[in-house]
Parts: C-alpha cells; structure tokens; sequence
C-alpha cells in the first residue's frame, strides 16, 4: 500500500524572547520579589516627580534675575544661576574676553577623543595627530605666541582643566602601568621589588596627599632656583596615582592567561618582549576592558581634588564663582546639578564606549 503525505497540524508559534514586552517580564516580572519591587519603585517615581517636576520646570526661575530667585527659593529651581555664571564655572579665572580660546582647546581636544575611539582613525598617524592636538591646545590656553595673551597655568581652570587633566593623565598612566604590571611579574627581584613598592605605597595613601606632596613638598627637595609648574607637578602626580591602580588590574590580566600558551610561545622560539606583545598582552588587555575603563572613569572624576592645591577645575571654578557673589551664593544646588549634568555626559559616554569595545572583543571571539 502506497504511502500518502499528510501535512501536519499548525502549531502555534513559540513564545515571542524578544521586544519591550518579554524584557520588561523577564526583568522586572520574573518572580513575586521583582514584581514588588518593581511597583514599588513605580510608586516612589509617582509620588515624588509631580514635586520634582513643579520645583525643577514649571516653578523654576531661568533668567538672571537675582531677586526673581530670592522670591522663588523653596518651591522653584534658581537656573538662572546657571544663565548668569556658565561662563565662570566653565572656564575659571581664565581672562573673561578670552574665554574664545579655552572653548575652541577644549573643543578640539574633545574632538580629537571622539576621533581616537573611531576604529577608522586607529591607524599610526594617530600619534602624530595627538601632538599637534596637544601643541595647540596647550598654545591656545597658554598664549605667549602668535599675538595672544599670556596666560599663567596657575589661571586655568573649569572644564578645559578637568578635560586636559583627565586626557593626559589617561594617555601618560597606561604605559606605565603596562610596565609596572610586568615588572610585578618578573623574575627578576630588584625590578619586581621596585614596582611592588611603588605600588603598595601609591595604593596606601590617598590621591589628596599624592597631590599635596607633589604640590607642596616636591619643590623643597628641588635645586635653588629650579622650580616646576604646578600643573605639571598635578598632572605627574595624577598619573602615577592611576598608574599604581591600573598596574593591578593589568596584573589579574596576565595572570588570567593560561600557562600553556607562554609554553607554546616558548616553543616556537619567541622571545620575551615578542611573546608579551603579540599573545599576552592583547588578551590580558582584552580581558580587563571594563576595569580599566572603570578605572578611567575615576581618573576623570578625581580631578576635581585638585582644588586642593589652588588650581580651579570645574567643581573649583563653580565654588569660586559663587563664593564671590553674595547675590547667587545661596543657589549652589543649582550649580552643582549643572556639573553633575556634565560629570554624567562624559562618564556615560565612556562607560557605552567599553560597552561597544566588550561587544566588539566578543564578537571577535565568536564561532
């Protein structure tokens, strides 16, 4: 007897793992826990955003009118803080009718970071584009040449401060940290022992007294008559407090490797510096993307501690600009949600750059 096809039943289609709807129950309605929290957390939102929205929107004051916020204080945001002192907070005590320059240095610094993290643009001229960046930018705020003004480094300040600060603290820590980590890693002694002192000892105090005593005591153990900018005592103190940091997370790196492909190396006969260059130190940096951009985070956020040492970045600018103004003194919540605002802008844009650079490792790894 002769088969004969029969088709099969239609099944109903299977339950739908993507979209707004399946993240939204698998992420706040998995289990009873979830959902409770998730509800509570709604209902907090709903209680407090109607005030949030009345003090921060509809009852705030957004025109410089000193008077206006005096009269608003307690139900409405004072933004006119903002509108009046933008220019002092974001550039310091730099001189006011110069306030050109640091903007377009900054500008083209910023510029010149988004560039860098364009794979397109990873090519080797991109060393040399870093330093004419940076020749004019330190020209632009320093001046002295080309008809501008002289400006003194110890009047640089607010964002253009913190931006070169973070940047070249950043670009200076990360060789060094390369060569700590695997110095902590030799066998032999005196260089291991070096850098584990170095480290330990950087790690054990806080970066306040890094500053302070690269600020203040450095210059006492100088020659007579030889001294150091500020900025520059700042910007090495910075960086090797973030070295010491970053040399640790390197170091869990390394040590995540397996041994067998030191040993395979070994066997096709490569040398130390060809077998950390093209097998250890690619994976080990691979692996450590999230910590250290972590780490790069921090360094961006603790320039601010250097209003310790009388040099005036963003938070310093702020306090100096309302400190000396009676008038706008008492609207500093204002003022300080403003940075806040611009501390998150670069922070979240580091944090989904790792994203994109984890995402992109990983898809190189899959089979």
């Amino acid at each position: 007897m002769a088969d004969t096809f029969s088709p099969i039943a239609p099944r109903p289609s299977p339950v739908k793992v993507t979209g707004v709807v399946p993240w939204v129950r698998r992420n706040l309605f998995n289990d009873w826990r979830s959902s409770l929290t998730t509800l509570f957390v709604i209902g907090l939102v709903l209680y407090v955003l109607p005030s949030l929205a009345n003090w921060s929107i509809f009852n705030s004051v957004v025109r410089a009118d000193a008077d206006a916020c005096q009269a608003a204080r307690g139900t409405g945001a004072c933004w006119g803080v903002v509108t009046e002192k933008y220019r002092l907070i974001l550039f310091g005590r730099f001189p006011y009718e110069e306030h050109w320059r640091p903007l377009l240095a900054t500008s083209i610094m910023i510029g010149a970071l988004v560039l860098s993290c364009m794979r397109y643009f990873w090519k080797p001229w991109l060393a040399i584009m870093w330093v004419g960046v940076l020749t004019v930018f330190f020209t632009l705020m320093g001046g002295g040449v080309l008809g501008l003004e002289p400006v003194r480094t110890d009047v640089w300040g607010g964002l253009p401060l913190t931006v070169m600060l973070a940047t070249l603290s950043i670009f200076l820590a990360f060789p060094i940290s390369i060569m700590v980590a695997l110095g902590r890693r030799s066998n032999l002694p005196a260089i291991r022992s070096v850098c584990i002192v170095y480290i330990e000892l950087i790690r054990g105090v806080p970066l306040i007294s890094v500053l302070f005593m690269a600020s203040f005591m450095f210059p006492l153990f100088m020659p007579q008559g030889v001294t150091i900018d500020v900025l520059v005592r700042v910007v090495a103190g910075i960086t090797l407090f973030a070295a010491a940091y970053m040399a640790e997370i390197i170091r869990g790196g390394l040590q995540a490797l397996p041994k067998g492909q030191l040993e395979a190396a070994d066997t096709l006969g490569l040398s130390y510096w060809q077998t950390q260059r093209k097998i250890v130190l690619p994976q080990a940096l691979a692996m450590t993307v999230p910590s250290m951009m972590g780490n790069f985070i921090s360094i961006f956020k603790d320039t601010s501690l250097v209003f310790i040492v009388s040099l005036y970045e963003l938070v310093g600018a702020m306090s100096l600009a309302l400190n000396s103004d009676v008038n706008w003194r008492p609207f500093k919540i204002e003022a300080y949600l403003f940075i806040t605002f611009i501390y998150f802008i670069f922070c979240i844009s580091m944090s989904r750059y790792s994203l994109w650079v984890e995402k992109q490792l990983s898809a190189s790894k899959a089979r």
